[in-house]
């Protein structure tokens, strides 16, 4: 059950998500737990990870993820295609300000 309290992802592009982490884990040789842990702990906007392990090895996977750095080239790939559409009213904050000083004429 993917978000089940949040907005929904479209099921092809949370596969897209999955494919893309599955790749990066391969290219730096890690777990694509700790790909996805190590992606979420360099967002701008998150100041801590909880991680919740079944057992002592998920627990040592899970932590390794802070033992190394994702290129500024993963994090775009995932930036990328983890994408959503911003809801208003928060979708002009990501506009230029000479766009909205100067919107095109209709």
């Amino acid at each position: 059950m993917q978000g089940a309290n949040g907005p929904q992802i479209p099921d092809e592009q949370f596969y897209q998500i999955v494919d893309v982490l599955q790749d990066i884990a391969r290219e730096t040789g890690r777990s694509v737990s700790q790909a996805a842990l190590n992606w979420v702990l360099r967002r701008p906007t998150i100041s801590s990870v909880v991680i919740g392990a079944r057992n002592e090895a998920q627990l040592k996977d899970n932590l390794g993820a802070a033992d190394f750095t994702l290129s500024p080239e993963q994090v775009k790939r995932l930036d990328e295609v983890s994408e959503r559409p911003i809801a208003y009213p928060y979708w002009h904050q990501r506009k230029p300000l000479a766009a909205i000083r100067n919107p095109v004429p209709v």
